[in-house]
């Protein structure tokens, strides 16, 4: 769990000096109406890690198995309106979040690393494989959308 602890701690630090670096043009448009914009997708990781933070949680504790519920992902970043808000808010909630995060996952026991939950489709996964795909859903929207973009096009 220490490698996902010292992922998470790297983007906490990283990621905000990544969004200093873009104009507020660059972290507001749309690539297409359908599509969000680096602030919103810094938003949606904002809200996956509030719904990671209760899953993280009760599978620690619930019997006989956690039921992992979706969310509809794009019904989140528009009721929170992550595209009119500031970018400083949202930076200071990913931060918090993601320290929350931090710190529920060094403070889990070793044995319920080993407890199931229902993913959905008659799949099951361990809490470590959940923590660990959250570390590696970061980093996909990370590298995929607001990084690999700002690289291509950060010299215009």
């Amino acid at each position: 769990m220490q490698k996902v602890i010292d992922g998470i701690n790297y983007w906490i630090k990283r990621l905000p000096e990544e969004y200093k670096s873009m104009s507020e043009k660059e972290i507001s448009n749309r690539p297409l109406p359908n599509k969000w914009s680096k602030k919103e997708i810094l938003g949606h990781l904002c809200d996956s890690a509030i719904n990671n933070i209760e899953r993280f949680i009760k599978i620690q504790y619930e019997e006989p198995l956690y039921v992992i519920q979706s969310y509809n992902q794009n019904h989140w970043v528009i009721v929170q309106n992550y595209q009119d808000r500031s970018l400083d808010e949202i930076v200071n909630l990913f931060q918090a979040l993601n320290k929350q995060v931090v710190n529920i996952v060094k403070n889990i026991p070793n044995e319920k690393l080993s407890n199931l939950c229902d993913i959905g489709n008659n799949q099951y996964q361990t809490l470590e494989w959940l923590i660990k795909d959250y570390l590696e859903h970061l980093e996909h929207h990370i590298h995929k959308q607001i990084l690999i973009e700002n690289r291509l096009y950060g010299q215009n």
